[in-house]
């Protein structure tokens, strides 16, 4: 019997003061899809589930704490980092390259930081890794 856990991660849950408004930010900047609002929001995303969960207190995340989107493209990316500012959404920073790929990182309501990134143009060294 194996001591580690094998199966696919299969869903993040996030506490959120307001579920609706961050359903409708994962709905409309990221083609989720809200199959079931109630005392919990749950969003489907390629076979990945996302849970909002309604808290009243307080939500406090460490300053680097984010989750990643990979686009297949640059050209994607840069796209995606100017229709999120001409949206309004709070953004980190500007498409930048880090070796791994470019990327960019903004914020979701609520301050939940989260990485958009490519891995099309990453450095040689990383395309053996992924």
């Amino acid at each position: 019997m194996t001591t580690q856990c094998t199966g696919p991660l299969n869903h993040l849950s996030l506490p959120t003061k307001n579920p609706i408004a961050t359903a409708a930010f994962f709905e409309q900047h990221f083609g989720c899809q809200i199959v079931a609002v109630g005392e919990h929001i749950l969003l489907k995303r390629d076979g990945f589930d996302i849970v909002l969960d309604h808290t009243d207190d307080e939500v406090s995340w460490p300053a680097n704490f984010h989750f990643g989107f990979e686009m297949a493209t640059l050209a994607e990316v840069k796209h995606l980092y100017r229709t999120f500012k001409e949206q309004g959404v709070l953004m980190e920073t500007e498409v930048f390259n880090n070796s791994r790929g470019s990327r960019f990182f903004c914020r979701m309501p609520e301050g939940i930081m989260i990485e958009v990134n490519t891995r099309e143009d990453r450095a040689e060294s990383w395309k053996k890794l992924f």
